[in-house]
């Protein structure tokens, strides 16, 4: 009968052997269970479950710098570091996960997809590169920038506030945090620190660079905001506060699919963009509807006004407004909704027909 020593060193080999399909499982598995279970930007379990996850992969960087020719064992099974590895390497697919879920519902592919193409580089990194988690850049870049994508977020919901100051606020709490742990580390691994000190600069400053740079193009999805809710409709009545009676035509079974809707307009006659957008509890701010149409003879998107609307967070749902265009011309148009700073949290597109013959329209109530 085998003994306990050779049942979990064939165990580990087996592991070994699975480990590269098993991993791209879970990979694809843990974005879709983060997808459905992650709900709220500003609860505490969704946030806890972040600082678990960059704890422990805090901890196993540590760790593994700790440990002698920490790169030798990398490939074996049999030793303490592989471990280590795989233990962060999966944390980290967590952390990187719960972002890309968060940041992608909060922004627009149209403008935000380059700081969502850096965390999904990030994603798949994490996946494809384990080999260089022996190496410190790269350990530390992929700790600081989930300390930046963390605060970014956190920050506001703590402050109760969305503004450039809270931002810039949240990237010295990021740059002191990755401060503190590389002085922990040089104490943990001083020889591969000394090394290495002008690498870690060198990519701490580019990672700070490139957020900043994405945040004052308006390129980062505006987290903790979010749209909920959205329509365009060719009448709006207010029962109460956020209880509205709407009415507009069926767009047909494909509608979900459709790049923007149709609507057929008596001359004249109103149009309404209604939104919910989620904040956080206690946080106030305003957002932006800006309408616009698509100007063929100029040949670009023309402003027709910019309506200044408030929202309270606190809401699952999201906090319920709307603006209207009293009189819009036939064409395409959009509403996008906006930051007060611009950022763009989400957009409305449609074709206006304008035709005396009325449309089927179906009432809603949105309560």
């Amino acid at each position: 009968m085998p003994s306990r020593k050779e049942l979990l060193a064939r165990a580990r080999r087996w592991y070994a052997r699975i480990e590269k399909p098993f991993s791209s499982i879970s990979l694809i598995a843990g974005f879709v269970f983060d997808a459905i279970a992650l709900q709220r930007v500003d609860e505490f379990w969704e946030n806890f479950w972040v600082v678990v996850h960059l704890a422990i992969v805090v901890t196993c960087a540590l760790l593994i710098n700790l440990m002698d020719n920490a790169g030798s064992d990398e490939e074996n099974p049999e030793k303490l570091h592989f471990w280590l590895v795989n233990v962060m390497q999966f944390f980290f697919g967590g952390i990187f996960s719960t972002f890309l879920v968060f940041y992608f519902r909060s922004g627009t592919i149209v403008a935000s997809w380059p700081f969502l193409v850096i965390l999904a580089a990030a994603f798949i990194a994490n996946e494809r590169l384990k080999r260089h988690y022996a190496r410190l850049t790269f350990q530390v870049s992929l700790i600081f920038l989930s300390f930046y994508a963390f605060a970014i977020y956190l920050m506001p919901i703590l402050l109760h506030e969305i503004s450039t100051a809270v931002f810039l606020l949240s990237g010295a709490v990021s740059i002191a945090a990755i401060g503190i742990f590389i002085v922990v580390l040089r104490i943990f691994s001083r020889e591969r620190f000394a090394g290495s000190k002008w690498y870690l600069r060198g990519s701490i400053a580019a990672i700070t660079i490139a957020v900043n740079a994405l945040y004052f193009l308006n390129l980062i999805p505006p987290l903790p905001l979010s749209l909920k809710d959205a329509g365009v409709y060719q009448s709006l009545v207010v029962n109460s506060p956020g209880n509205y009676t709407v009415q507009a035509e069926d767009q047909g079974p494909l509608a979900f699919f459709a790049w923007s809707e149709t609507l057929h307009v008596a001359p004249g006659a109103p149009v309404y963009a209604y939104t919910a957008i989620f904040a956080p509890t206690a946080l106030s701010t305003n957002i932006i509807h800006e309408w616009q149409y698509y100007d063929a003879a100029q040949g670009g998107w023309t402003t027709r006004e910019r309506i200044t609307l408030a929202v309270t967070g606190g809401r699952d749902g999201g906090w319920r407004t709307f603006s209207e265009e009293p009189a819009p011309a036939a064409g395409p148009w959009r509403v996008n909704v906006e930051t007060s700073r611009g950022e763009l949290i989400g957009q409305l597109r449609f074709n206006i027909i304008v035709t005396s013959t009325p449309a089927a329209l179906a009432t809603v109530a949105i309560d």
